[in-house]
């Protein structure tokens, strides 16, 4: 694959923003990096790798496919880079053939050397003893053989449709007749070839294993049918048997329509079922001599037939699909070799994770979360009781995403069947997990939940729970605030933050907020809530433009920032003129940052790192110095286009002293890591912080387990700052008195 040009380059170099798309391959290159690090064992190594290459799917599927919308329709785009449509698609590819090769060097150089002393081998048929050898052939002729179905594509049968993500045998083979034993050649030379396609099934598992007494021996699926592959093809001449992958384009937009809802349902699934026939965007093949000219000839057919050039291919040099090795990571032997996860410590403020009443605990006092240092069980909790209580009239929820098992739904479906309002604005159209959504939402709805399948062309993001209770002389309403989703399990490996909070404005303002997104009222500013699509990129702007004029006034200033994604030219603009009024900027963003630091008269006063390490940094929190009066938010929202303007997103802020600080101490934490943390440089690579020589290693994902009131208490982000602390509300009582020892 040939580099990309100087002139390209040169104008990548120039522009004041960094690409989206590029920006992402560099954030999958520091997860790969985890596969690299000697520090862990070996099947943590092969965890990142395989994660990595998930990623790298999504990647293909969603924004190379969004790419090829433009291409396919002949649409004009200009990327942040500054390059246009073609040429950026040419330098794209070409960073992630680079970022392909990388992948495959890692697995052969650096992890495969280390599966014999970890007692396991990938192994080909040739490796196994005879007796080994007959279970594998047993088993195709049992359970492979039966599922199997060559797809011939000649000039009396139509190209097959083939699925996209699992593997596939090209096959070509000689068109040949036989007669009393003997082979006949019909028809001229290039009509003799034939090439068919024989799928493997998903639902099979990729490796069969075999248990020696000092080694697990691991044999892939493809070698068991390339071994047995003439069984398919009896009394025909087989030529070239190669394997390759395919990705399509899954990147799809819902039309407005008028129509009643469950047409927009219906709408949904058939998007779903239109990702199987998307446009191929990426092959990847395990191809072994491209001279051979049967392959040659092969390569060729395919490539015509979905539009694709030798950009689009992809040579694996060893394994194809790096997500199979989740079958060896999750194999029972290895169990051991996967570090135990911390469990998760109560609270700041409790002294347990589950309390008697988790309604007159958040009474008392806001309670903030912090997962998954702390446990999602009080979500769980107040959610579960508000189920059972009698006092309680309604729940309204807000859902993106939920656990394959949910006791989230279990909670509302027992609210309803207890005779609550029941509200759920559930949001079908979370990209690759619609179908489980629009299950889940529909079981509510059979059982009496008020169910809203999402806001027009928005996307429901925001992430809002509130209970309305009848406490006898008043009403009062709870509410949980978060940046995360409503799932049990990704709250074990997610980092986020939650509020849990009876606070009467900021539940009035989610009262309200509810009725603007299942009705249509309009409603006036909102207190302590920011909201997009209406209002957010303008709130941010205007608190991104008082610390610039406080610098202005030589007062003092900051921004902090952590987010999963920066994108946004507008925010970044005001970011950039803030940082030229002298506002010192730290932005923390796990994943794609567009904006280009440390640039001489543009962005020399902001730095922006990346933390990624055994937890995915989810957690968005907005801190603005607000000379010595910190304004500080969380939320959903990311700082995308999508987020201000294509989603129903909202950001907290958080008012009670003792959240606010906790928030800042988070940050805090986040500015120090020299074991997780990246650096992004001005030209838009990424340097690995290094624990400087007398310096301790400090790694956020375990120092987060050990947090106590005296160190949330003396967090700050800039020198100078004041925190206004009124002395009755930072006195520590017996519960937290408590609550510190245990932990």
């Amino acid at each position: 694959m040939a580099k990309v040009s100087e002139k390209v380059s040169s104008v990548i170099d120039q522009s004041d923003y960094l690409s989206r798309d590029l920006s992402w391959l560099k954030f999958n290159e520091r997860v790969l990096d985890q596969a690299r690090s000697p520090e862990r064992t070996l099947m943590e190594r092969l965890k990142f790798l395989a994660i990595t290459a998930s990623n790298l799917d999504e990647f293909f599927t969603i924004r190379v496919g969004s790419l090829y919308n433009y291409l396919d329709y002949h649409k004009q785009r200009v990327d942040y880079s500054g390059l246009r449509e073609i040429p950026f698609r040419k330098a794209l590819f070409t960073a992630a053939q680079q970022f392909s090769q990388e992948q495959q060097a890692v697995y052969q150089n650096e992890l495969l050397p280390l599966f014999q002393k970890n007692e396991l081998r990938i192994v080909q048929i040739a490796d196994l003893t005879r007796h080994e050898q007959s279970q594998a052939n047993d088993y195709f002729d049992r359970t492979i053989y039966p599922t199997l179905t060559p797809m011939i594509y000649d000039y009396t049968h139509t190209f097959p449709v083939l699925l996209a993500k699992v593997l596939i045998f090209g096959v070509v083979t000689q068109n040949t007749d036989v007669a009393d034993g003997r082979k006949i050649l019909s028809g001229d030379e290039d009509d003799r070839q034939r090439l068919s396609f024989v799928q493997i099934p998903a639902n099979l598992p990729r490796f069969m294993t075999f248990e020696r007494q000092s080694e697990t021996l691991f044999l892939p699926i493809e070698e068991i049918v390339r071994h047995n592959i003439k069984k398919l093809y009896r009394n025909v001449e087989i030529l070239a048997v190669n394997l390759f992958r395919i990705t399509r384009n899954g990147d799809f937009t819902l039309e407005e329509s008028d129509d009643a809802e469950v047409d927009f349902i219906d709408e949904v699934k058939q998007k779903i079922k239109n990702r199987r026939l998307g446009r191929v965007v990426r092959v990847e093949t395990q191809t072994v001599d491209y001279g051979e000219p049967s392959v040659e000839w092969m390569i060729k057919l395919v490539k015509k037939r979905w539009e694709i050039d030798d950009y689009n291919l992809f040579e694996a040099a060893s394994l194809i699909d790096f997500t199979s090795l989740w079958q060896i990571i999750k194999y029972p032997d290895f169990k051991d070799d996967m570090p135990v996860p911390h469990p998760p410590v109560p609270p700041l403020g409790l002294n347990r994770e589950k309390v008697a009443d988790i309604f007159e605990t958040i009474r008392e006092r806001d309670l903030f979360l912090h997962h998954p240092f702390n446990n999602f069980e009080p979500v769980l909790q107040l959610l579960e009781q508000a189920a059972e209580d009698p006092t309680v009239l309604a729940i309204k929820l807000t859902i993106y995403r939920l656990a394959k098992h949910s006791r989230v739904t279990e909670a509302l479906l027992k609210a309803a069947e207890n005779g609550k309002h029941v509200s759920v604005l559930f949001e079908v159209k979370a990209r690759f997990d619609e179908e489980n959504n629009i299950r889940e939402a529909q079981r509510l709805q059979k059982a009496g939940c008020f169910v809203i399948y999402g806001i027009s062309k928005f996307k429901t993001h925001t992430k809002l729970l509130l209970v309305v209770r009848n406490e006898g002389d008043r009403v009062v309403q709870y509410a949980h605030l978060s940046s995360g989703n409503y799932n049990e399990e990704t709250s074990k490996m997610y980092t986020d933050i939650g509020l849990l909070t009876a606070n009467e404005i900021i539940t009035r303002d989610i009262a309200e907020f509810f009725n603007v997104i299942t009705g249509h009222s309009l409603p006036n500013r909102y207190q302590y809530l920011i909201t997009a699509p209406r209002n957010m990129r303008n709130q941010l702007i205007e608190l991104i433009q008082a610390e610039a004029e406080n610098a202005r006034q030589g007062v003092p200033s900051g921004i902090c920032i952590k987010i999963n994604s920066l994108e946004d030219k507008a925010v970044i603009d005001e970011l950039y003129q803030a940082s030229q009024a002298g506002v010192p900027i730290r932005l923390i963003v796990r994943g794609i940052c567009c904006l280009r630091p440390k640039r001489e008269g543009l962005s020399g006063n902001i730095t922006v790192r990346s933390v990624v390490g055994d937890y995915l940094e989810h957690t968005r929190i907005f801190y603005f110095h607000n000379n010595g009066k910190p304004k500080v938010y969380g939320g959903s929202a990311d700082i995308m286009v999508r987020s201000l303007d294509r989603r129903i997103e909202s950001l907290f802020l958080l008012a009670d002293d003792r959240v606010k600080q906790q928030a800042i101490h988070i940050l805090s934490y986040n500015l120090r890591d020299n074991v997780n943390a990246y650096e992004l440089a001005e030209d838009g690579t990424y340097q690995k912080c290094q624990v400087a020589e007398g310096e301790e290693p400090f790694n956020i994902h375990q120092r987060f387990f050990d947090v106590n009131w005296s160190d949330v208490m003396q967090a700050r982000l800039f020198e100078g700052e004041h925190m206004d602390k009124p002395a009755p509300e930072i006195h520590l009582d017996e519960s937290e008195e408590h609550a510190i020892a245990n932990l």
